[in-house]
């Protein structure tokens, strides 16, 4: 079992250059198997496969919404990677850690491709990990001097920020920041779009389901919207589906780390999906060996 430490010691620069390197090479997200999902327990599971020629692997992962009240992570699993030609495991992963290297660093390389390189404000919705992880993942591709947390629970912000050394606000400090990031379970708008400046990018990751959003409509027509997967994105971004938008509208990570498409959307829409999974697990057992 790789444990979480070793999974975090790839880092958020290992992990972004891993997932542009593989778009670059001809990945094709538009061909992945779709996510799965079974209601058991307390909440649900995710399958979550992908494979190529090299590696195939297969994210198990448990969501339990109560579980915060007994001071667990709302989400644990397991990654199992196996070597494709053979389909001989070759290692399990702990799922939730590469989950919080995963979600972060798809967010930093689509920053990366569309931020303004001088972007230095940061504006984080959420305290939990991906909060946290984004906050790092984002600082490994912009200069950002200036980090303001808003959540809903202002004990919680404030202890968050103060743990790290950040500034609690309120949803109005989107309208002074050159990066959004929207890590939260909210299910309805988190701020006005209507706040955001002509140049700032939001990312929101919070929800891969299509009755819940962390942005509105202003924000997807003002910004446009960079995606992973046109079909997946039309299918479980209910950011985008609720607020009207079409599959042509989208551009895709894809096209920008192959320079196909001139457009540069400043909304990073990610639902997650298994090539990203697939392709930081085999980075981090190959920074094993």
């Amino acid at each position: 079992m790789i444990e979480a430490d070793q999974v975090a010691a790839l880092g958020f620069p290992g992990a972004i250059a891993a997932l542009r390197e593989a778009l670059a090479a001809g990945l094709d997200p538009e061909s992945e198997p779709a996510r799965s999902r079974v209601e058991l327990g307390g909440g649900e599971i995710l399958m979550m496969p992908s494979g190529d020629d090299r590696f195939a692997g297969i994210k198990l992962v448990g969501v339990a919404p109560g579980n915060p009240a007994h001071n667990l992570p709302r989400i644990h699993g397991v990654y199992v990677l196996f070597d494709a030609p053979t389909l001989v495991p070759r290692a399990i992963l702990d799922g939730a850690a590469l989950t919080s290297l995963r979600t972060p660093a798809v967010s930093a390389l689509g920053v990366d491709l569309v931020a303004p390189a001088d972007a230095r404000r940061l504006v984080v919705f959420g305290t939990g990990p991906q909060a946290l992880g984004h906050i790092e993942a984002i600082r490994a591709v912009r200069p950002i001097d200036s980090v303001q947390v808003v959540g809903r629970d202002r004990d919680r912000v404030s202890a968050f920020a103060r743990e790290l050394g950040l500034e609690a606000a309120g949803p109005e400090a989107v309208a002074d920041a050159d990066i959004v990031a929207c890590c939260t379970t909210a299910r309805e708008p988190l701020f006005d779009g209507k706040l955001l400046r002509d140049d700032a990018v939001v990312v929101a990751v919070g929800s891969h389901e299509p009755e819940a959003r962390e942005v509105d409509a202003e924000t997807v027509r003002r910004c446009g919207a960079l995606v992973e997967s046109r079909a997946v994105a039309m299918r479980e971004a209910g950011d985008l589906i609720l607020a009207g938008t079409t599959a042509d509208e989208l551009t895709t990570l894809a096209d920008l780390v192959r320079g196909v498409a001139p457009a540069r959307p400043r909304l990073i829409k990610t639902v997650g999906m298994g090539w990203e999974d697939l392709v930081i697990a085999a980075a981090v057992v190959e920074s094993l060996s």
